[in-house]
């Protein structure tokens, strides 16, 4: 799971104008989440909540691979299934497998669901399980790592073709904020934030025709915060090294897994990501902490909207060009 302290700022009851703000708080995928909704139609903001809590509920038991829920077939049976199986699951969980499974590719392998077996055996150690670090053979020993053992058949249909262990830890969070922004837009409530843990955040039009600010947290400072990005209509996201790690012999070890070494990576202490699609912010943060600045930066260069700011390991800051307009 990604970690980055942000700080949302502004958000305060609407004075001097007929709207009001509607908040539910709620708590999915190991995450505090807040939906905040500006609206003069009380009843269409209240139901709009209601729909985004069942929403959220809903993707939390579909991504879920620790837990079985009565009736659902989620990523855990999915992971416990035989090989060669085939299955129909529910068509929103497919959709979110088939994004995921297409940035694979896109990402040149960084981006990949399927190394649940790696992270399982990292989250051994992580949680005081085992001690020490796990050696390259465990890791390699563990099981299929390659997303081609999954099949899309079409029809909401999945086979295994091998032993493979699919984490969706990285993309659920952004990718059902996205969808509740999109719901909230369709329906006219364009007045909205939303916080999805530490690591997503997607707000709409500023309920003062202002813009939101969003305090990013200094990694090598958590108490202070080192940049705020202004902006409406925009996702926010994060993937950092500082928050979720073990220590070994003087060594952290984060939870951020490089799919071609099967250790964390060290490139930067925090990526963040600004683009108008939160499930998009998702896999770029994770993807572009994976890969160094000079080559993040040209990952992104031809991508229209995509922003980023790389916190550095010795603590410099280098943002892309565009990110003086969330200046």
């Amino acid at each position: 799971m990604k970690k980055l302290i942000l700080l949302i700022m502004c958000i305060f009851l609407l004075s001097g104008c007929n709207n009001q703000v509607y908040t539910k708080n709620l708590f999915y995928m190991d995450t505090f989440i807040n939906v905040k909704i500006y609206s003069s139609d009380k009843k269409k903001a209240l139901d709009a909540l209601s729909y985004i809590d069942q929403m959220y509920n809903d993707y939390d038991m579909l991504a879920d691979r620790y837990k079985s829920h009565d009736g659902v077939i989620n990523i855990k049976y999915i992971n416990e299934m035989d090989i060669n199986q085939e299955i129909k699951i529910d068509n929103r969980l497919y959709e979110m497998i088939e994004y995921s499974k297409s940035f694979h590719a896109k990402t040149n392998g960084l981006f990949n669901i399927a190394l649940g077996n790696v992270i399982d055996v990292w989250s051994e150690y992580r949680n005081g399980n085992k001690t020490g670090v796990p050696t390259t053979e465990e890791l390699l020993k563990s099981g299929s790592t390659s997303i081609d053992d999954l099949s899309l058949l079409g029809n909401d249909t999945i086979m295994k073709k091998g032993d493979i262990s699919l984490d969706l830890g990285a993309i659920a969070k952004g990718y059902v904020t996205e969808l509740a922004g999109e719901y909230l837009e369709g329906i006219g409530l364009n007045k909205y934030l939303i916080t999805a843990g530490t690591s997503s955040v997607k707000v709409g039009e500023h309920y003062r025709n202002d813009k939101y600010k969003i305090g990013l947290t200094d990694p090598l400072d958590t108490s202070n915060l080192y940049k705020t990005v202004k902006g409406n209509n925009i996702s926010v996201t994060t993937s950092g090294s500082y928050d979720r790690y073990y220590e070994y012999d003087g060594v952290k070890y984060h939870h951020i897994i490089n799919p071609n070494t099967f250790f964390p990576s060290n490139n930067s202490l925090a990526v963040t990501v600004i683009t108008d699609d939160a499930a998009l912010g998702e896999v770029l943060s994770t993807t572009l902490f994976l890969m160094s600045v000079d080559e993040g930066k040209k990952y992104i260069s031809d991508m229209e909207g995509v922003e980023a700011i790389w916190y550095e390991m010795d603590g410099g800051i280098t943002l892309t060009d565009g990110m003086s307009n969330y200046e």
